[in-house]
């Protein structure tokens, strides 16, 4: 059977080799055109519904013909597309831009492949992913946990609809989050963490402290090239940010000192080594990969983190409470309470929209008590300007 233009729904014929016979198979099929190419497919797709009959090949001729009107990929092809392809695209894409957060991305797709590992793209529907936001939730996940690997899925289909590799994109709806962190380090707090630190990580945090940058992107990644100590600037290159802008800190005092102190460590080691050590911060010379276990260590010590052991007495789990991240809430914090303009301070950090330091800028009960002292010296102002009008105006109400 034939529609002009707009294909054609047939049954193959075929030879038997032994009769002779011209035969006709029992499955209908579809032939079409797209971008000049003629498509042929069988109308036998059981995960469609379909089951090849001729009702089933008009069925799928209209699909197919409503897809190519509106611009979608067609053709069995992209059926074919797996999560595992999606996947491999994703991982692709973040290490082709040289993306810092791929060990992040990785996890991320790991948990998608637990629940969506063996379907193919067209089998993950929306209502798949919530019962996949469902089961992870379930499983205790955080809001924001779950919301990053959406995020991951939702980029997986982008790149494989721009490849032609998927037909649909499934609706994915991000959850709210209502589990931000809100830690940040009092100054006795952190001089009680940094006690317990070992020589080599406390020019590390003291570093995080004063700037709030990333420990392990933005500060263990630096070399001395990085320090201008003649202009009094701490640098990140274009490209090594997580939003790829640049950044400049300048030289306080204090991280001054730290970076002196760091160079002066450094110029020891490679006289006695007779060797270069490009790197600002590291351990007799090698660079500082992994710091966790003594980290937890230190905020347990210090009192922000705890040991569970069981009824035996047997450690369970050791946790600190402040986690590396909060030295950037802290630092935000430090720079509002030192009156410094939110335009400069954003730049300093490395915020690039308001609405993110905004989260980071916590006013935490110190601040809103230097906030009340302010309005109280406000008002004493007022007062003794005023006295009268503002007592007369009380007494009337």
């Amino acid at each position: 059977m034939k529609a002009r233009g707009l294909g054609r729904v047939y049954q193959p014929t075929y030879k038997d080799k032994k009769t002779g016979e011209i035969k006709t198979q029992a499955v209908w099929w579809i032939q079409y055109c797209h971008h000049g190419r003629v498509i042929r497919e069988s109308a036998d797709k059981p995960a469609l519904d379909l089951h090849g009959s001729e009702r089933d090949a008009h069925k799928l001729l209209k699909r197919r013909l409503g897809e190519i009107a509106q611009g979608h990929p067609v053709g069995p092809d992209v059926e074919k597309t797996t999560f595992e392809d999606l996947a491999a695209m994703l991982g692709n894409d973040y290490k082709a831009n040289g993306r810092q957060s791929l060990n992040r991305v990785e996890d991320s797709i790991a948990h998608l492949r637990g629940f969506f590992g063996e379907d193919r793209a067209y089998q993950i529907t929306s209502d798949r992913v919530t019962a996949y936001i469902a089961g992870r939730q379930e499983e205790k996940a955080a809001n924001a946990t779950i919301n990053r690997e959406l995020a991951a899925l939702k980029r997986m289909f982008t790149l494989g609809a721009i490849a032609g590799n998927v037909a649909h994109k499934p609706h994915i709806q991000a959850l709210e989050e209502h589990n931000t962190r809100k830690g940040f380090f009092e100054p006795d707090q952190f001089q009680a963490v940094l006690s317990h630190l070992a020589h080599d990580l406390k020019p590390v945090f003291t570093t995080a402290y004063i700037t709030g940058w990333r420990v392990h992107n933005e500060i263990l990644t630096r070399q001395w090239h990085h320090v201008d100590f003649n202009s009094g600037w701490l640098r990140l290159e274009p490209g090594e940010t997580k939003n790829g802008d640049g950044r400049m800190f300048p030289l306080t005092p204090e991280l001054r000192s730290v970076l002196e102190r760091q160079r002066e460590l450094t110029d020891a080691i490679q006289r006695e080594e007779e060797r270069i050590i490009p790197w600002v911060f590291h351990r007799e010379g090698k660079p500082i990969k992994s710091f966790r276990r003594a980290w937890i260590t230190a905020c347990i010590k210090a009192g922000l983190g705890q040991r569970i052991t069981d009824v035996g007495g047997r450690l369970v789990k050791a946790v600190a409470y402040r986690i590396p991240h909060d030295f950037r809430r802290t630092a935000v914090r430090n720079l509002e309470r030192a009156g410094i303009p939110r335009s400069a301070a954003m730049k300093m950090v490395g915020h690039k929209t308001e609405a993110i330091y905004r989260r980071y800028a916590i006013a935490d009960e110190g601040m809103l008590k230097e906030a009340g002292e302010k309005l109280s010296a406000f008002h004493g102002a007022e007062q003794a300007r005023f006295g009268k009008v503002i007592s007369t105006a009380g007494k009337k109400f």
